[in-house]
């Protein structure tokens, strides 16, 4: 593919097919893989990169190019020794980001303990995981309506060291902060004196043009 910024994608049931089309419509490249032709011929009107395969040995998956993608999630959420081996399998292949769908808690310890981030359907809805393949710093978000979101997001390099009182995030961005969360713990109660750290994370509510903007 060529793309060292690509996505793969395992399994497309209703979970993978929506994070599939989402991530392609914001422009990411995106391979997906499954075992049903209908459903591989519906993404290609998405994506050139989707193949139709029962097989997810490793070899496969590397042949057809699961290898060179940046974040791959394994959305097989059902077959739950599927799910494992094939979480597995990206896993050996070095992928630098392996996010797997489990279905219980049960079968969620097991992808973790296999070095998998994992994720559970009934909380985590396809858009949701978009939003944060899309963007390397932000944790988690809330939308309120179509404009506004509640975000947490890590505290950009450019105000590491920077007091609050002194940083232009409520004056440039217009964005209120509600929260830092430093060393495990959330603190609503920030002085306007406090020093941001590069480890700090910060929750903000605001537009969400000036969200994107004030993330690039």
């Amino acid at each position: 593919m060529g793309d060292k910024a690509s996505i793969g994608i395992i399994g497309l049931g209703r979970f993978g097919m929506s994070l599939a089309i989402e991530l392609a419509s914001k422009g990411k490249s995106v391979i997906c893989i499954d075992k049903e032709e209908k459903k591989v011929k519906e993404v290609l009107n998405y994506t050139d990169y989707a193949y139709v395969s029962e097989d997810l040995t490793k070899e496969i998956l590397e042949e057809l190019g699961f290898k060179e993608c940046d974040t791959v999630v394994v959305c097989i959420g059902e077959k739950i020794d599927v799910s494992i081996l094939t979480t597995l399998n990206v896993i050996s292949l070095g992928v630098k980001k392996v996010i797997a769908k489990a279905g219980s808690e049960e079968q969620g310890r097991v992808l973790e303990r296999l070095g998998a981030e994992v994720i559970y359907p009934d909380k985590d809805s396809a858009d949701r995981l978009a939003k944060r393949i899309l963007s390397h710093n932000i944790l988690d978000f809330i939308s309120l309506n179509e404009n506004i979101e509640i975000v947490e997001i890590n505290i950009p390099k450019r105000y590491v060291g920077v007091k609050l009182s002194d940083s232009d995030i409520r004056r440039k961005y217009n964005l209120n902060i509600v929260a830092i969360e430093k060393d495990d713990e959330i603190d609503i109660n920030i002085s306007p004196s406090y020093i941001f750290k590069d480890t700090d994370a910060i929750v903000v509510i605001g537009n969400t043009d000036n969200i994107a903007e004030f993330e690039k």
